[in-house]
């Protein structure tokens, strides 16, 4: 029998969704977990290149405070405006109880680069996989935020390197989106002559 005979991995890449409301405590033991499944990701030239900022508890507010200020400036937002923008992505960042920024360093060589973002993208569905795997809700976001060098420093990160993904975590608080269907025929294309 195979090692992989118990596991049904079909299925949970089919039953996967993003939720968008979560709650509750996720041990550092379980987030660990996560992490140590989604570095399992292949990755050509074996570099590794990807990285988890594990964000919880206030510093979740301050990160959402921090971007919020940025966006508002960008936008020239002022008074009201402002203070309800910054709230708005607070509050954003507030709806999981941690937050899992997966980045990747930027290699000098473009192509190297390009297969290191790859392998952190494959890293992040590993660990969504696992997420699901384990019970816990899971969503990746990405955005303005991801791009911006004052939320990057905030973090501890080098401005060269990339977000790959903002993973919200924690027990599910909402029933799991449906399914929508898929159009495979509208996005295989066969050359085989």
């Amino acid at each position: 029998m195979s090692e992989s005979a118990g596991m049904n991995v079909i299925d949970a890449i089919r039953a996967r969704r993003s939720i968008g409301k979560l709650e509750g405590d996720v041990s550092p033991q379980a987030i660990r977990e996560l992490v140590e499944l989604a570095t399992w990701a292949p990755n050509h030239r074996l570099t590794e290149p990807w990285r988890f900022t594990v964000v919880t508890g206030d510093v979740r507010e301050r990160l959402g405070q921090a971007w919020g200020e940025i966006a508002a400036d960008a936008q020239g937002l002022r008074g009201e405006e402002r203070a309800e923008s910054i709230r708005r992505d607070v509050v954003k960042l507030m709806r999981a109880p941690v937050l899992i920024v997966v980045s990747t360093r930027t290699d000098h060589d473009a192509v190297v680069a390009e297969e290191d973002f790859a392998a952190t993208a494959a890293a992040v569905q590993n660990l969504l996989l696992a997420a699901y795997d384990r019970g816990l809700g899971a969503m990746w976001r990405t955005g303005r935020i991801v791009r911006e060098p004052g939320v990057k420093a905030f973090l501890g990160l080098e401005v060269s390197d990339r977000i790959v993904a903002i993973v919200y975590i924690g027990q599910p608080a909402m029933e799991a989106p449906l399914a929508r269907p898929r159009d495979v025929d509208g996005v295989i294309r066969w050359r085989t002559t």
